[in-house]
């Protein structure tokens, strides 16, 4: 197993809508020398085409199955009690069921009458076992008789499973059996359907994760192996693959025009030549030709390893834009940050930042270092945040150095895969953004976002390398998604 941690990579875009930008990917400047920077007289010509996900993750259509479960009686005296019109909420829940799975676009298997008895109820598991199903929903409706065995039994199976207990339908002594089994969540509120409506996007990313497969361009064989837990799908190619075709592309209008895009949005450029970006997207259009290629879904690469002798420019356009297009790329060959631009990408549509972790003593803070920064940190439809193009810490190449907000809240999610039988662990952690460190004068990686984390760590000791940073406070979501999952989450 190749899971090496390392040290440094690249970035990208501005302010300008995402349709826009990725769907015309190009404006000219009447009038404008190539590197003059941001305009606001720009025009659209002619389509691009986007990278997209090409592999198994793409076209998988997760199926889940949802059942309610009640007694087949008039409530009576017991609870939820008389007062509580179970009709109306069924009625109410399939809807909401119903429209989630729509939008997410799974496949939804709801059970046409409640479970009545036991004998229902494991039929009702077995079923989902059998068939392979990706996740269970059951929601409940009642408190009494079958119905919390019923959610014990769905807990047990090795099918994902999430209880939905709106208000009248448990008490605390109900829950506390199954509170923190692995593989299974409870979201008990009074009426709101919120927090199951993610966790069925939870189970949609579960899916898409175990189908995933990713382009791994490391060493000079070619071999497939598995990622323990999580199921992604590492296909190894020689490295020299993407030397090779790199030194067989030329220069397309496509590359150029996507380049001028870059120094048109970029708020300005330090060191970067018109031929440093032209470079650095003809890797991008390199690693767009292999997705395609190996029908992957991903890519990661032993970069500096493969290129830092090399010409050949580092892909850290290249994985900048990837990621803001969508597409997990991950520096470095790194097992974990692959598995953590995955799981962010299908959890929160959004990418996140792949960094390396210094300690700042003076203000008691994290700063996060590389240079491979994606722009879109609001999410694949949103703006994206201002850049500036600058050449990599290693004086070469061209990388945007994207500004995080100050004062924006984010997580920071480093996934270490399983290694000599241990399960795969999982760091969290919440923060604010403080400021971006110019780099130069300092010295590192030219994307340096400070942020200062909750809680008292010390910083020095601040534990995992490649974390991913990313807009947003997703910590508990993130906690959930390991339980429902069965990996080993810790808040740090």
């Amino acid at each position: 197993m190749n899971s090496k941690r390392c040290a440094a990579k690249c970035s990208c875009t501005n302010n300008i809508s995402r349709r826009l930008f990725l769907q015309s990917s190009a404006a000219t400047i009447a009038g404008t020398a190539f590197l003059t920077g941001c305009s606001s007289q720009w025009t659209r010509i002619p389509t691009m085409e986007k990278i997209r996900p090409c592999g198994p993750a793409s076209s998988y259509t997760p199926t889940l199955k949802a059942a309610f479960v009640r007694r087949q009686e008039e409530y009576g005296m017991w609870w939820p009690g008389a007062v509580y019109d179970g009709k109306a909420a069924q009625k109410k829940y399939t809807e909401q069921i119903q429209k989630t799975a729509k939008q997410l676009g799974i496949k939804l298997d709801l059970r046409d009458k409640p479970i009545y008895n036991i004998a229902q109820a494991e039929q009702w598991v077995a079923q989902a076992e059998q068939n392979q199903t990706d996740g269970l929903i059951l929601i409940m409706l009642d408190r009494q008789q079958h119905s919390w065995p019923t959610a014990r039994i769905a807990a047990k199976s090795k099918t994902p499973t999430v209880i939905f207990s709106p208000l009248g339908t448990s008490f605390t002594t109900n829950t506390v059996r199954l509170a923190e089994k692995p593989g299974s969540l409870i979201y008990s509120t009074v009426d709101d359907f919120t927090q199951t409506a993610f966790a069925m996007k939870m189970l949609k990313a579960g899916a898409k994760i175990k189908q995933t497969r990713c382009v791994v361009l490391a060493g000079d064989k070619r071999y497939h192996t598995t990622m323990p837990d999580l199921g992604i799908q590492m296909q190894y190619i020689p490295a020299k693959t993407f030397l090779d075709e790199y030194d067989q592309m030329n220069v397309s209008e496509e590359i150029t025009r996507m380049a001028k895009d870059y120094t048109i949005l970029a708020r300005k450029t330090t060191g970067a030549t018109k031929q440093d970006v032209i470079n650095g997207i003809k890797s991008y259009c390199v690693a767009r030709n292999i997705l395609k290629r190996e029908h992957a879904d991903a890519i990661t690469m032993d970069c500096l390893g493969t290129l830092a002798d090399a010409e050949v420019s580092l892909p850290c356009i290249a994985w900048s834009r990837m990621n803001d297009d969508g597409v997990p790329a991950a520096c470095e060959a790194d097992w974990g940050a692959v598995a953590s631009h995955v799981m962010v990408q299908y959890l929160f549509d959004r990418p996140g930042f792949q960094q390396d972790p210094v300690a700042d003593t003076a203000t008691d803070s994290i700063i996060g270092a590389h240079c491979s920064c994606p722009t879109r940190l609001n999410g694949f439809d949103k703006p994206s945040e201002p850049f500036e193009l600058i050449h990599h810490h290693g004086n070469r190449d061209a990388v945007p150095r994207t500004l995080w907000k100050p004062g924006k809240r984010i997580t920071s999610l480093d996934v270490l895969p399983s290694r000599d039988e241990k399960p795969t662990e999982v760091l969290i952690s919440e923060g604010t953004v403080l400021d971006n460190i110019s780099v130069p004068p300092a010295g590192g990686c030219v994307v340096s976002v400070r942020v200062k984390f909750d809680g008292d760590q010390n910083v020095l000791t601040f534990p995992g390398f490649h974390q991913l940073f990313f807009y947003g406070e997703y910590a508990k979501k993130l906690k959930d998604f390991c339980q429902l999952y069965k990996l080993n989450a810790k808040i740090v």
